[in-house]
């Protein structure tokens, strides 16, 4: 199904990378959620093939790939492993969002870009405790002090996935003495910069979403690389590798239902339940689903890549993520009605595909948050229509 989407010879290139990780991946799944462990050996073979710069500009030396080659790559990922997929999404995310923004300076992106091409792993730590998702406005209790020429930096930052990896943290602060938010790129090894091993969930357990502490992290006045006016208000195209992943253990979920449906027969029947009105109406379902988000999340990524169209499809992207997510929990759950009762196994993947899907409705954007835009932006149009009528 997923061939329909392949559109150049170099996306083809890199799938067929991917599937040589496949089994490999596959393997260390049900280790890395049974222990909760992170999936280093994962990540290290996604550096050594050089997956972590495709996002990265060619004009820096990266592969230039876009958002849609981007959810291509990331949907199969994820359909080997859940907790890789979304692990390494943020680093593509982060770093793709970054040099298409150009919000830095010069300098400092091509240092940046350097060590990205090196190897380097980035995300944003925004959330806290203190404050629940960013994206809601909240200020963060995170404090940069500037002192003697230097940033002294105070707090503890939760939900950084992929910390065990990490070489950098892209870090907001409240700054007193502007009165805004900035953004602080602090490498791993600073003094006073600590992982607090607090993941213990029990869906994506091995995304390694721990708290960063930052105890009188010290400086200088370059590594305040963003210091935004405002929030924008507006999600990137690059965050649709987040719907990306769960589609993925959607697909992973689907093939595992047809497979099982295509061999058990239990002595009751002539031949395996595939022939059943019921388990057939389960599988046609879960393929319309199927169908009904992978469309939808390809044409926004299209139409992202698309600079001529990128600002008509601002909720499209909204509208893409909560589709995707939920379609993907509605398919896990109607692979699990297929496989009945084995399918709560602790040795059978679809427990843990039932239990990974559910973190997709608590990465941004919220459902409500959606929803509510949807409904003002339907306010505001009919509004503006009335008054160039008038």
């Amino acid at each position: 199904m997923i061939n329909l989407f392949v559109k150049t010879e170099r996306q083809k290139i890199w799938l067929e990378k991917l599937y040589k990780l496949e089994t490999k991946l596959k393997e260390n799944a049900a280790r890395t959620d049974e222990l909760a462990i992170f999936p280093k050996d994962n990540i290290q073979a996604l550096v050594d093939l050089g997956y972590t710069s495709i996002t990265l500009p060619e004009v820096y030396g990266g592969a230039g790939l876009k958002v849609y080659d981007m959810v291509l790559l990331q949907e199969t990922i994820a359909s080997f492993d859940g907790n890789t997929g979304l692990s390494i999404g943020w680093n593509l995310g982060v770093v793709g969002d970054l040099f298409e923004k150009q919000s830095w300076e010069e300098d400092q992106l091509a240092y940046f870009a350097q060590e990205v091409k090196n190897g380097a792993l980035v995300n944003r730590s925004v959330s806290e405790a203190i404050t629940g998702s960013p994206a809601r406005g909240g200020r963060p209790g995170t404090t940069a002090i500037l002192k003697d020429g230097s940033w002294i930096i105070n707090g503890r930052k939760s939900f950084t996935t992929a910390s065990p990896v990490l070489t950098y943290f892209l870090t907001s602060a409240w700054i007193e003495v502007k009165q805004k938010i900035g953004f602080f790129l602090l490498h791993k090894d600073l003094d006073g910069l600590s992982i607090d091993e607090t993941w213990d969930v029990i869906s994506m357990r091995g995304t390694g979403s721990h708290d960063l502490v930052l105890e009188n992290v010290t400086v200088n006045e370059s590594k305040l690389v963003e210091l935004p006016d405002k929030p924008s208000g507006k999600y990137n195209g690059w965050m649709l590798h987040i719907p990306a992943c769960y589609l993925g253990i959607a697909q992973a979920a689907r093939d595992y239902a047809v497979r099982f449906a295509n061999e058990h027969t239990p002595n009751s029947l002539t031949g395996p339940i595939s022939q059943l009105p019921n388990v057939q109406q389960h599988l046609g379902e879960i393929d319309l689903k199927l169908t009904q988000a992978r469309h939808l999340i390809y044409s926004v990524a299209e139409a992202y890549d698309d600079e001529t169209r990128r600002d008509l499809i601002i909720n499209d992207i909204e509208v893409a993520k909560h589709t995707v997510t939920n379609a993907a929990i509605e398919v896990v759950d109607k692979a699990m009605r297929v496989v009945g009762a084995k399918s709560l196994g602790r040795a059978n993947p679809l427990q843990r595909y039932y239990r990974d899907v559910r973190a997709g409705l608590h990465n941004p954007p919220m459902d409500d948050m959606t929803i509510s835009r949807l409904a003002k932006s339907a306010i505001e149009n009919v509004k503006n229509e009335s008054v160039i009528q008038a």
